[in-house]
């Protein structure tokens, strides 16, 4: 009874609403999405939430026509299309100013990562200006679905550690096997026919964006894990687990004489438990990769070190310790040099 008598006179006033008023319309919206961005708890229940709302809608995205049509005719009324098109801008606002903080610190902003958050960034914004979102992006549909795809694919990143306690790699393959199957309809509206040749085109567009998203990993920041304390130093006390004086620089015989080790304290969801790496470079190339296991749910971070005796004869120029996982995302790195 609700759903043919209260719930159409709803959701016509709603409507009406977002027609009379859709400056205020937009600036809520616009509030609601910087509040999202400050004020929220980013927590396993919102992400959660936020993850399963993104599935739902892309469901709702991809099958909107014959759904509008099915609920005209099972319970003689439809939802306006301004009023959709207003939610489906308000759960792209939310999941990205959600998602963003995570990657803003977990990004190595001196490497290619910097692109992949950069353009989560400029999706944020789009999704805020009204001109951008309805006038360029909605109407062009297929651009609109990679836009929830990728949308997606971010909520997928950070949700999934939280929620299921997933491995860093086998969340990316996760989340990006979900993108692929998803972006199958934007994809396909680039065919204007169909015949086995468009459908052989889809499924290798698909197989293309799938390659391209594995061998871009290593510019994809690992969402929910982060560098809280680092160091490169000569001396660690094992049993309270502190590093010395961290170095920036160091001569040849102070490397031969005590080796050295690469500290880092690592944030992660609690329950997580991941293997990473540092990675060892001279020069740029690398000499050294040395596994590490770590367990999340330290406010400040998991510690853990490599302690490196193993120099070449000729170690003077400039050293990188890059902090990898095991799909290759790097979570930060380690700079020093050492001299003649």
């Amino acid at each position: 009874m609700f759903l043919k008598t209260q719930l159409p006179r709803l959701i016509d006033q709603l409507s009406r609403l977002v027609r009379r008023y859709p400056g205020t319309i937009a600036l809520f919206g616009f509030c609601s999405g910087l509040a999202s961005f400050l004020l929220v708890e980013r927590h396993a229940g919102l992400a959660k939430g936020i993850a399963l709302i993104m599935l739902i809608s892309w469901v709702w995205l991809a099958l909107e026509q014959s759904l509008r049509r099915n609920l005209k005719r099972w319970f003689g009324w439809q939802i306006p299309a301004p009023l959709l098109r207003y939610a489906t801008q308000m759960v792209h606002q939310e999941s990205l100013f959600f998602i963003i903080p995570f990657f803003a610190i977990t990004t190595t902003w001196n490497s290619g990562q910097a692109l992949f958050t950069g353009l989560l960034g400029v999706a944020a914004l789009v999704s805020l200006i009204d001109p951008l979102y309805y006038r360029w992006l909605a109407p062009r549909r297929w651009i609109y679905l990679g836009f929830h795809a990728l949308t997606l694919f971010a909520v997928l990143l950070t949700a999934l550690p939280i929620m299921l306690h997933l491995s860093t790699p086998q969340s990316y393959q996760l989340a990006l096997a979900v993108a692929v199957v998803l972006a199958l309809p934007s994809l396909g509206s680039l065919f204007t026919q169909w015949s086995w040749r468009s459908l052989l085109g889809v499924l290798v567009l698909a197989a293309a964006l799938g390659g391209a998203g594995w061998l871009g990993r290593t510019w994809v920041p690992p969402a929910t894990l982060w560098l809280t304390d680092v160091a490169v130093t000569v001396s660690l006390d094992d049993r309270q687990r502190k590093p010395g004086k961290s170095l920036r620089q160091l001569s040849t015989a102070e490397l031969h004489d005590n080796g050295l080790y690469a500290f880092t304290a690592i944030n992660a969801p609690r329950g997580l438990k991941e293997r990473i790496y540092h990675e060892w470079l001279h020069n740029g190339r690398k000499v050294d990769r040395i596994a590490l296991d770590i367990s999340g749910g330290r406010e400040a971070g998991y510690r853990a070190w490599t302690h490196k005796r193993n120099f070449p004869a000729r170690p003077a120029g400039k050293w990188r310790v890059r902090v990898v996982t095991e799909a290759g995302q790097m979570i930060g790195m380690l700079r020093f040099e050492v001299t003649d």
